[in-house]
């Protein structure tokens, strides 16, 4: 299950093998998926959670409180939660983005599905979005499940990831490429 397309290897890659085998043998795998989306959104809002997640200076005890509090405020529950307790435990919380990453890989495969990463300057509308996934379906050639991030550093345009292609369209790389050949020119 586990194999072919895009690897998940690593510590991150056992830890989503390992969650994503049990979601799907408990049935799980959509409840699980989605919790942990929602726990990502979370990371990528709150600089106290990265912190949380990434700092060797918070003790296991802190951890450990800390993500109990967020998941129940979350609605997390039943495996997400007690994976999550499980990271603390292990002192592998920092490593929950890449975790995460794979965990989605493994259940697009599962679906038959390529993942894209899709960083935008702006929240897309529904309908950008619904455009950008038939795009990406075109080009792809199969269904696509995009994990779909803002970063306002990018100025503006798209930067997406499939596998192991990456289309940089962004406004930051576009005004460094012509920075680039300002120079030479001058």
């Amino acid at each position: 299950m586990a194999s072919g397309g895009t690897s998940v290897t690593g510590v991150a890659g056992r830890y989503a093998t390992a969650l994503f085998e049990l979601a799907l043998e408990e049935g799980k795998l959509e409840e699980v998926e989605s919790q942990l989306a929602d726990f990502r959104e979370m990371l990528d809002t709150s600089e106290d959670l990265r912190r949380l997640a990434h700092s060797p200076a918070f003790s296991m005890d802190q951890q450990a409180k800390a993500v109990r509090v967020i998941a129940d405020a979350a609605g997390t529950s039943g495996l997400t939660k007690n994976f999550l307790e499980l990271l603390v435990e292990k002192r592998r919380l920092s490593a929950i983005s890449n975790i995460i990453r794979a965990f989605r890989t493994l259940s697009a495969r599962h679906r038959g599905e390529v993942e894209a990463e899709v960083i935008t300057a702006v929240q897309l509308s529904d309908d950008q979005k619904e455009t950008l996934q038939q795009a990406l379906r075109d080009f792809a050639g199969q269904d696509v499940s995009m994990n779909i991030r803002v970063d306002p550093s990018i100025l503006g345009g798209l930067i997406v990831k499939i596998g192991s292609r990456m289309i940089d369209n962004s406004l930051r790389t576009k005004l460094n490429r012509l920075r680039h050949v300002m120079k030479e020119v001058g």
